[in-house]
């Protein structure tokens, strides 16, 4: 283990994007990076001497945001083209697609438990998906401009979001409402997320500025103004003692959160970086910005066997979780399936898919569940069982009772996709209203000047 004095260096660097690099993801063993591009493909990028890298083809715009499913069995990527999909980290790269955003998708972030993804996007909604199920569950909106990130925290009871209306919200899981709301007058946040602990959430700022917020006690606890340009992204050591940023001004920087002060400035990128993230131990962490180049670093100055620290997060996954931070808000079990009532609007499309009668969650969603040490053979069993067996919540509901929900909620998706083209239509129609009047106004004006 390096000891403590020693600095970050710089370990390899990947070229083989076309265009600038928008995010990247360490894999949670530490042998693989993905990244997405402007250039419209995902890489992935192995560690291992002379290994090929893969290169993901199928959205047809630039790729916005990528991460690994917790056990590193799913990639999801979000993409200006409005899609969301997930794909099956190997060789051959099959991937599902999800359609319900109406605007350019800006981020996907997994739940740290696999069972959920939320996306945020231009349409100004989060949106939450179940991974086992393949279904969209439920949207959050209030933000009032696009949305540019959303996150969940460590147990997966809230989610933090930022969009350019220049607020941060928090969102309760539970009972899908906005249960608390940072506000920024000077500029927006590009990027948002929780420590490790979830008690705090730190914000890169389109200002120049990193901001750290308790979210127990909704306080601002620090203020860094590190950079000379707008700060794209921030990652978070595994410890929660140091954050490090990415910015437009072609920096890297890391901060000591306990002792409130910048520590170090890594130059290596040409041009603004707008990516980075470190590893599930801290141990390395990786960077990516407009001059194409992926680059690799190892940590050193702290690294971290985080085991226990890791066992200790997990912790509050269970129902009888020890205080935390949503103990300010009336506390209520938390229960995963028991949204039954859930709106099926996947469009499964890619190389080798499914047949219509076999299990899509097969080659999509349990995987993201299991131990990644199961064999391909005992994950395929195993994955047909549980797509056979009913969930918790669905033994106690009878089955023509959870058929009609979803039915209702099915027609319900209907009628918001409808109204939402009808705005886009009512908008239209004001929009030409107005070209008629003004230029009615003008012809008015020159009947007057010419009598």
């Amino acid at each position: 283990m390096a000891s403590a004095t020693e600095d970050p260096v710089l370990e390899r660097y990947f070229k083989g994007h076309k265009a600038a690099i928008t995010s990247l993801d360490l894999s949670p063993n530490g042998k693989q990076l993905a990244t997405a591009s402007w250039d419209t493909f995902l890489m992935l990028w192995n560690f291992k001497p002379h290994a090929r890298a893969y290169r993901y083809v199928g959205h047809k715009d630039v790729v916005t945001s990528v991460q690994f499913s917790p056990h590193g069995n799913l990639l999801a990527s979000a993409s200006r083209d409005r899609t969301v999909r997930l794909w099956i980290p190997d060789k051959r790269g099959k991937f599902s697609e999800f359609k319900a955003h109406t605007a350019p998708v800006r981020s996907v972030d997994f739940s740290a438990d696999g069972q959920f993804l939320a996306t945020a996007s231009e349409d100004k909604s989060i949106k939450v998906w179940s991974m086992y199920r393949q279904r969209f569950l439920y949207s959050l909106y209030r933000h009032t401009h696009w949305v540019r990130c959303a996150k969940f925290s460590p147990d997966g009871r809230l989610i933090v979001s930022c969009s350019e209306d220049k607020t941060i919200k928090i969102w309760d899981t539970t009972n899908k409402q906005c249960v608390n709301n940072f506000s920024d007058s000077v500029g927006f946040a590009n990027f948002v997320d929780f420590n490790p602990s979830g008690t705090c959430i730190a914000s890169a700022g389109s200002d120049q500025t990193v901001k750290v917020w308790d979210v127990r006690v909704n306080k601002l606890l620090q203020h860094y103004q590190v950079h000379s340009g707008g700060v794209n992204c921030i990652s978070f050591h595994p410890s929660g003692d140091y954050l490090i940023t990415a910015s437009s001004d072609g920096t890297l920087k890391i901060l000591d959160l306990l002792e409130g002060r910048l520590i170090y400035t890594l130059q290596g990128h040409t041009g603004p970086v707008f990516t980075v993230s470190f590893s599930k131990g801290g141990e390395l962490f990786a960077s990516g910005g407009a001059d194409t180049q992926v680059l690799l670093w190892r940590t050193n100055f702290d690294e971290l066997h985080c085991k226990g620290l890791t066992k200790r997060n997990l912790k509050r996954l269970h129902f009888d979780s020890p205080p935390h931070l949503l103990d300010i808000y009336p506390r209520t079990p938390h229960p995963h399936e028991e949204k039954v009532e859930t709106v099926e609007t996947t469009e499964t499309s890619g190389r080798t898919l499914p047949d219509k009668g076999e299990e899509a969650c097969g080659y999509f969603l349990n995987p993201s569940l299991m131990s990644p040490e199961c064999s391909p053979t005992t994950t395929k069993k195993k994955t047909e069982d549980m797509s056979d067996l009913p969930c918790e919540s669905q033994r106690s509901i009878p089955l023509a009772v959870t058929d009609a929900l979803e039915h209702i909620m099915e027609q319900l998706n209907v009628l918001t996709q409808t109204v939402s083209i009808l705005e886009q239509r009512l908008t239209l129609t004001e929009d030409k209203l107005k070209d008629c009047l003004e230029n009615q106004q003008k012809l008015f004006s020159a009947v007057q000047q010419k009598s």
